[in-house]
């Protein structure tokens, strides 16, 4: 471990973004024009062009105004998954949302995060997972590596750091367990 802070002049960014740079910069003009248009509430059409960028999307997905996705082709989305508006699905690694899962509004989902410990202050990405019937609340964060295991729910505004237990009802910063569904 390097004890000095972080020198930003030695970043160097590691992350495969997936897709060639005109694929990516397509799916930003799409995302600013359907996803991100509050005026835009269609749900078959956004399902969609997140199958024709490479995300596996199920049966009945209901995705609200105001979603930023970063990596579409990084995205399985199950059957009857609801996304909030304003909800953020920062995916520089996969992200898999099972059958039945409900994301609120505002809810932001991050798969990278950078290393303090490191002077050049690398980026470091995991997937996250959320298992069938899981409940990520208005405003909540889950961060990179985190499975929301069936039935959990994460109350509004909370932060999951680690993975959250079947059925448990998490809330706080970080989430700690304070009930059972």
């Amino acid at each position: 471990m390097n004890s000095s802070l972080q020198n930003l002049s030695k970043f160097q960014s590691s992350i495969n973004r997936g897709r060639s740079f005109w694929v990516e910069v397509l799916w930003r003009v799409v995302m600013a024009g359907v996803f991100q248009n509050p005026f835009c509430p269609f749900y078959a059409p956004k399902r969609g062009l997140l199958r024709l960028f490479g995300a596996k999307v199920g049966k009945g997905v209901l995705i609200k105004p105001r979603v930023t996705i970063t990596f579409p082709w990084r995205l399985t989305l199950g059957d009857h998954v609801w996304i909030g508006e304003g909800v953020w699905l920062d995916n520089l690694a996969n992200v898999e949302i099972e059958d039945h899962v409900c994301i609120s509004q505002g809810a932001y989902l991050c798969t990278g995060n950078h290393d303090f410990r490191v002077e050049g202050f690398d980026l470091r990405v995991e997937p996250i997972i959320l298992k069938k019937s899981a409940w990520v609340g208005a405003q909540a964060v889950v961060g990179p590596g985190v499975t929301v295991e069936e039935g959990a729910v994460l109350s509004l505004g909370s932060v999951a750091t680690q993975t959250l237990e079947t059925r448990g009802i998490y809330q706080g910063n970080p989430a700690r367990k304070v009930g059972q569904r």
